[in-house]
């Protein structure tokens, strides 16, 4: 591990632009936290007006803001101070959010179970509805080829799984299965990041690690065992040019998160 940043309320998305982190965190009037990437320091805090029940945060170095998925709405800052920001309706209350290689938002929607993907004025471009047994969708990431990466899986009764779809929505191939299983197991996969050359970043949720899985969604490794993790991993971030790879970690006392923070790895 590289770095930790200091510990502060509990975090719901992390982006890294322009050598400058993003931590949008829960409470203190859900205010996002600006680092630098060279000595870690808080460099200043920016007000996003009417966010409430955040979920996720994405950022766009295209059209140079950033998304924040909350009060069944998507926020779009625009950066550096978030001095202009607009939103509109998804209605889902807890969506995950990603942007595409062609700058457009794509929102993982739970209740409506399908992506809808944006354009940075708000503008819907498609839906692409997901098959019925993704119980609980939590992230989609579209690939450099149009094909999409998605999690999805929360409850004990629902399969847990991480699946490759083609733009039809159409599934591939998969990684994962029953909560309760010993092999492919994955406890509550929530965000996924990927690397150029197709792999995939898996935060679990449960069993408390992040894994590496390979472009044909074969197991690698433990990128981060639970060992190396205090609380429990919430999201995560690849950059892919520093090789750094950050965690957001929360920790869950009375049955909510009462506090947050990130760790920096070297991959």
């Amino acid at each position: 591990m590289l770095h930790t940043l200091p510990e502060g309320n509990s975090i719901y998305g992390i982006a890294v632009l322009d050598n400058l982190i993003y931590l949008l965190r829960d409470k203190a009037s859900y205010k996002i936290s600006v680092y630098n990437t060279d000595y870690y320091r808080l460099q200043r805090r920016l007000d996003v007006p009417g966010l409430n029940s955040v979920s996720d945060m994405t950022a766009c170095a295209h059209n140079y803001c950033l998304y924040i998925a909350g009060d069944r709405c998507i926020h779009r800052a625009a950066l550096p101070d978030a001095a202009d920001v607009r939103k509109w309706q998804v209605h889902d209350d807890l969506p995950g959010l990603s942007v595409t290689d062609t700058h457009s938002v794509l929102v993982t929607c739970q209740e409506d179970q399908m992506i809808k993907e944006f354009n940075t004025n708000g503008k819907l471009l498609r839906e692409i509805e997901l098959p019925t047994y993704f119980v609980n969708p939590q992230h989609a990431i579209q690939l450099s080829d149009g094909d999409f990466i998605v999690s999805y899986g929360e409850t004990d009764d629902d399969p847990h799984c991480v699946c490759l779809m083609d733009s039809d929505g159409h599934v591939v191939k998969s990684y994962g299965g029953s909560r309760r299983s010993k092999r492919r197991r994955l406890d509550s996969p929530l965000r996924l990041a990927v690397d150029g050359n197709g792999f995939v970043v898996v935060v679990v949720d449960m069993d408390c690690r992040v894994l590496l899985l390979s472009p044909t969604l074969h197991y690698v490794c433990d990128v981060v065992s639970c060992e190396e993790l205090t609380w429990t991993p919430i999201r995560v971030f690849l950059d892919v040019d520093e090789r750094r790879l950050y965690v957001a970690e929360n920790k869950w006392e009375d049955d909510e998160f009462t506090a947050g923070r990130v760790l920096v790895f070297s991959v």
